[in-house]
């Protein structure tokens, strides 16, 4: 999976509120999200195709309708890709703080 299609998906927001609406509940059909996101059906329709080849949703079929479902692994890859590594050396230095700043009160 390629953090640019992950990133490139991001990057609109409108398909950030997408995967909020996902978030919030899970499994939902094109035409729940169309009535939630105030989005004609064809731009959610491009939307979710965006998400779908970023492997940030994917689909399963109930009968005739097919629900979406949000998938957080590329999510959480990109965090420990590009996140983490800097949020660790921020956390060390605000903790060395903390306790630079105890060790002056006593």
């Amino acid at each position: 999976m390629s953090d640019d299609k992950v990133f490139k998906a991001l990057a609109d927001p409108g398909r950030r509120m997408l995967l909020d609406r996902l978030c919030d509940r899970n499994g939902q059909t094109l035409g729940q999200l169309c009535e939630s996101m105030g989005m004609k059906r064809q731009s959610v329709t491009q939307h979710l195709g965006l998400l779908e080849q970023a492997n940030l949703i994917s689909t399963v079929r109930r009968g005739r309708e097919k629900l979406h479902f949000i998938n957080p692994v590329p999510l959480y890859e990109v965090y420990e890709r590009w996140i983490r590594k800097f949020e660790e050396g921020r956390l060390s230095l605000l903790h060395d703080l903390k306790h630079e700043l105890e060790r002056k009160k006593t």
